[in-house]
Protein backbone atom coordinates (compact mmCIF):
# COMPACT_ATOMS: atom_id res chain seq x y z
CA UNK A 1 0.00 0.00 0.00
CA UNK A 2 1.04 3.22 -1.15
CA UNK A 3 1.85 6.24 1.88
CA UNK A 4 0.30 9.77 1.41
CA UNK A 5 2.28 12.51 2.92
CA UNK A 6 -0.30 15.01 5.18
CA UNK A 7 -0.04 18.33 5.98
CA UNK A 8 -1.61 20.19 8.87
CA UNK A 9 -4.27 22.31 7.75
CA UNK A 10 -5.73 23.58 11.21
CA UNK A 11 -7.82 23.00 13.73
CA UNK A 12 -11.74 22.88 13.74
CA UNK A 13 -14.56 22.75 16.63
CA UNK A 14 -15.54 18.89 16.21
CA UNK A 15 -19.48 18.77 15.05
CA UNK A 16 -19.96 15.96 16.60
CA UNK A 17 -18.68 16.35 20.16
CA UNK A 18 -19.00 18.52 22.80
CA UNK A 19 -15.63 19.71 24.21
CA UNK A 20 -13.68 17.99 21.11
CA UNK A 21 -11.91 19.22 18.52
CA UNK A 22 -10.83 18.48 14.60
CA UNK A 23 -7.63 18.54 13.79
CA UNK A 24 -7.50 19.00 9.89
CA UNK A 25 -4.93 17.11 7.83
CA UNK A 26 -4.72 17.95 4.04
CA UNK A 27 -3.15 15.31 1.11
CA UNK A 28 0.12 17.21 0.62
CA UNK A 29 -0.16 16.90 -3.17
CA UNK A 30 -4.02 16.27 -3.52
CA UNK A 31 -7.01 18.20 -3.23
CA UNK A 32 -8.63 15.52 0.04
CA UNK A 33 -8.82 16.96 3.48
CA UNK A 34 -9.06 14.21 7.02
CA UNK A 35 -10.60 15.47 9.47
CA UNK A 36 -9.48 13.92 12.91
CA UNK A 37 -11.33 14.33 16.53
CA UNK A 38 -8.95 15.18 19.10
CA UNK A 39 -9.30 16.20 22.94
CA UNK A 40 -8.71 19.84 24.24
CA UNK A 41 -5.50 19.19 25.63
CA UNK A 42 -4.08 17.70 22.86
CA UNK A 43 -5.53 20.04 20.55
CA UNK A 44 -3.75 22.91 23.01
CA UNK A 45 -0.53 21.10 22.35
CA UNK A 46 -0.64 20.99 18.98
CA UNK A 47 -2.12 24.87 18.83
CA UNK A 48 1.28 25.66 21.03
CA UNK A 49 3.58 23.92 18.85
CA UNK A 50 1.82 25.66 15.64
CA UNK A 51 2.69 29.06 17.26
CA UNK A 52 6.11 29.16 16.94
CA UNK A 53 6.42 32.42 18.96
CA UNK A 54 4.85 31.21 21.97
CA UNK A 55 7.04 28.98 24.15
CA UNK A 56 5.37 27.90 27.69
CA UNK A 57 7.48 28.57 30.69
CA UNK A 58 7.40 25.08 31.78
CA UNK A 59 7.52 22.02 29.75
CA UNK A 60 4.00 20.28 27.89
CA UNK A 61 3.72 16.06 28.22
CA UNK A 62 5.07 16.54 24.57
CA UNK A 63 7.65 19.12 25.31
CA UNK A 64 8.45 16.59 28.12
CA UNK A 65 8.34 13.35 25.56
CA UNK A 66 10.97 15.44 23.49
CA UNK A 67 13.19 16.21 25.80
CA UNK A 68 13.50 12.87 27.41
CA UNK A 69 13.50 11.24 24.14
CA UNK A 70 16.70 13.49 22.77
CA UNK A 71 18.48 12.85 26.08
CA UNK A 72 18.70 9.19 25.27
CA UNK A 73 19.43 9.79 21.61
CA UNK A 74 15.86 8.98 19.86
CA UNK A 75 14.81 10.87 17.40
CA UNK A 76 10.76 10.78 15.76
CA UNK A 77 11.59 9.82 12.06
CA UNK A 78 8.12 9.97 11.01
CA UNK A 79 4.15 9.33 11.89
CA UNK A 80 2.35 6.86 10.61
CA UNK A 81 -1.84 7.05 10.65
CA UNK A 82 -1.54 3.31 9.45
CA UNK A 83 -5.66 1.86 10.52
CA UNK A 84 -9.05 3.13 10.33
CA UNK A 85 -11.47 1.25 12.81
CA UNK A 86 -15.44 2.91 13.47
CA UNK A 87 -14.02 6.09 13.14
CA UNK A 88 -10.96 5.65 15.48
CA UNK A 89 -7.65 6.78 13.79
CA UNK A 90 -4.41 4.48 14.98
CA UNK A 91 -0.89 5.64 14.19
CA UNK A 92 2.79 4.72 14.56
CA UNK A 93 5.63 6.56 15.70
CA UNK A 94 8.93 5.38 13.83
CA UNK A 95 11.26 6.02 16.10
CA UNK A 96 15.62 5.66 15.02
CA UNK A 97 18.02 5.18 17.81
CA UNK A 98 21.80 4.30 16.97
CA UNK A 99 20.28 3.39 13.32
CA UNK A 100 17.90 1.12 15.00
CA UNK A 101 14.33 1.74 13.89
CA UNK A 102 11.28 1.29 16.47
CA UNK A 103 8.34 1.22 15.65
CA UNK A 104 5.55 2.38 18.87
CA UNK A 105 1.96 2.58 18.91
CA UNK A 106 0.39 5.89 19.66
CA UNK A 107 -3.04 8.24 19.51
CA UNK A 108 -3.00 9.93 16.66
CA UNK A 109 -3.57 13.37 18.85
CA UNK A 110 -0.42 12.35 20.42
CA UNK A 111 1.84 10.98 17.18
CA UNK A 112 0.89 14.65 15.57
CA UNK A 113 1.81 17.13 18.36
CA UNK A 114 5.50 14.88 18.42
CA UNK A 115 5.56 14.96 14.87
CA UNK A 116 4.68 18.74 14.89
CA UNK A 117 7.67 19.04 17.49
CA UNK A 118 10.57 17.10 15.77
CA UNK A 119 9.84 18.15 12.67
CA UNK A 120 9.05 14.65 11.39
CA UNK A 121 6.60 14.11 8.68
CA UNK A 122 3.16 12.57 8.77
CA UNK A 123 1.67 10.03 6.70
CA UNK A 124 -1.28 7.84 5.93
CA UNK A 125 -2.01 5.09 3.73
CA UNK A 126 -4.16 5.81 0.39
CA UNK A 127 -6.79 3.28 0.93
CA UNK A 128 -7.02 5.26 4.88
CA UNK A 129 -7.81 8.98 2.62
CA UNK A 130 -9.94 7.15 -0.03
CA UNK A 131 -12.02 6.15 2.76
CA UNK A 132 -12.07 8.95 4.97
CA UNK A 133 -10.66 11.99 3.08
CA UNK A 134 -13.00 15.11 1.75
CA UNK A 135 -12.82 16.56 -1.44
CA UNK A 136 -12.03 20.32 -1.45
CA UNK A 137 -12.41 22.34 -4.35
CA UNK A 138 -9.61 22.86 -6.51
CA UNK A 139 -8.38 26.48 -6.90
CA UNK A 140 -5.48 28.78 -6.83
CA UNK A 141 -7.38 31.15 -4.98
CA UNK A 142 -9.20 30.65 -1.94
CA UNK A 143 -13.16 31.42 -2.56
CA UNK A 144 -14.97 33.62 -0.03
CA UNK A 145 -16.12 30.61 1.94
CA UNK A 146 -12.76 29.09 2.28
CA UNK A 147 -11.20 32.52 3.38
CA UNK A 148 -13.84 32.29 6.12
CA UNK A 149 -12.89 29.13 7.25
CA UNK A 150 -9.53 29.96 7.27
CA UNK A 151 -10.17 33.16 9.80
CA UNK A 152 -12.50 30.79 11.72
CA UNK A 153 -9.54 28.21 12.04
CA UNK A 154 -6.83 31.01 12.98
CA UNK A 155 -9.75 31.84 15.81
CA UNK A 156 -10.40 28.41 17.05
CA UNK A 157 -6.32 28.20 17.90
CA UNK A 158 -6.77 31.29 19.42
CA UNK A 159 -9.46 30.22 21.79
CA UNK A 160 -7.30 26.45 22.25
CA UNK A 161 -4.39 28.65 23.38
CA UNK A 162 -7.04 30.86 25.67
CA UNK A 163 -8.03 27.99 27.58
CA UNK A 164 -4.60 26.60 28.12
CA UNK A 165 -4.24 29.75 30.61
CA UNK A 166 -6.14 30.87 33.90
CA UNK A 167 -9.10 33.74 32.51
CA UNK A 168 -7.06 37.33 32.66
CA UNK A 169 -8.47 40.30 31.60
CA UNK A 170 -6.52 40.31 28.20
CA UNK A 171 -6.38 43.61 26.46
CA UNK A 172 -5.23 44.67 23.47
CA UNK A 173 -2.28 46.41 22.95
CA UNK A 174 -1.39 49.78 22.95
CA UNK A 175 -1.07 51.53 19.95
CA UNK A 176 1.36 54.15 21.46
CA UNK A 177 3.93 51.47 23.41
CA UNK A 178 7.02 51.02 21.60
CA UNK A 179 8.31 47.41 20.01
CA UNK A 180 10.44 46.99 23.29
CA UNK A 181 7.60 47.56 25.73
CA UNK A 182 5.24 45.31 23.45
CA UNK A 183 8.18 42.23 23.21
CA UNK A 184 8.56 42.61 27.11
CA UNK A 185 4.90 42.61 27.73
CA UNK A 186 4.74 39.27 24.88
CA UNK A 187 7.74 37.71 26.94
CA UNK A 188 5.72 38.10 30.02
CA UNK A 189 2.11 36.71 28.75
CA UNK A 190 4.22 33.96 28.00
CA UNK A 191 5.66 33.56 31.18
CA UNK A 192 2.40 33.68 32.77
CA UNK A 193 0.31 31.30 30.55
CA UNK A 194 -1.69 33.59 29.05
CA UNK A 195 -2.00 32.82 25.89
CA UNK A 196 -4.49 35.14 24.70
CA UNK A 197 -2.26 37.91 25.06
CA UNK A 198 0.53 36.44 23.97
CA UNK A 199 -1.27 35.95 20.51
CA UNK A 200 -2.47 39.94 20.34
CA UNK A 201 1.16 41.44 21.03
CA UNK A 202 2.51 38.78 18.77
CA UNK A 203 0.04 39.62 15.88
CA UNK A 204 0.71 43.30 16.94
CA UNK A 205 4.47 43.39 16.72
CA UNK A 206 4.31 41.38 13.43
CA UNK A 207 2.32 44.14 12.12
CA UNK A 208 5.18 46.47 13.03
CA UNK A 209 7.89 44.82 12.28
Amino acid sequence: MSLVRLTIKGISYSQTQNGAYALLLSEADGERQLPIVIGAFEAQSIAIALEKDIRPPRPLTHDLFKSFAERFSITVKQVIIHKLVDGVFYSSLICERDKIEEIIDARTSDAIALALRFNAPIFTYKNILDKAGIFLKNTDTPSEEEEKEIKKTELIIEDVLKESSEPSASAKPSPTKSLEQLEDELEEAVNNEDYEQAAKLRDEISKRK
